[in-house]
């Protein structure tokens, strides 16, 4: 089993920066692939960004490249992610998620078997 926790997510005006956290615990080193998804109202969750574990390639959406980074701290077990250039339709619930087996890719939901409960980013002015 692996547990995910995300933190780090708030308010921000548009233009503005926020880091958001996963930390995860358990049976965190069969992690094989580690990414961030977003579910804004109305809306299918997709993803935003995703690496291979550990050190992997980065994989990241159309929409946040060049906006969104990802990072890893393998001694903490944490995946950041790096928001900047913060837009309206940023606003989402994001999620980590995590992947111990099988070979999907990043950006599909069936892909992973561990979810987070999710932290609310709100950009808006």
């Amino acid at each position: 089993q692996v547990q995910l926790v995300e933190s780090g997510g708030g308010s921000v005006q548009p233009g503005g920066s926020l880091r958001l956290s996963c930390e995860a615990s358990g049976k965190s080193g069969s992690i094989k692939l580690m990414s961030w998804f977003r579910q804004a109202p109305g809306k299918e969750r997709e993803g935003v960004a995703g690496t291979k574990m550990p050190g992997g390639p980065i994989y990241y959406a159309d929409s946040v490249n060049g906006r969104f980074s990802v990072s890893q701290d393998n001694a903490k077990k944490t995946l950041y992610l790096q928001m900047n250039s913060l837009k309206a339709e940023d606003t989402a619930i994001y999620y980590c998620a995590a992947q111990t087996w099988g070979s999907g890719i990043w950006s599909g939901l069936n892909s992973y078997q561990y979810w987070g409960q999710g932290t609310q980013v709100t950009v808006s002015s």
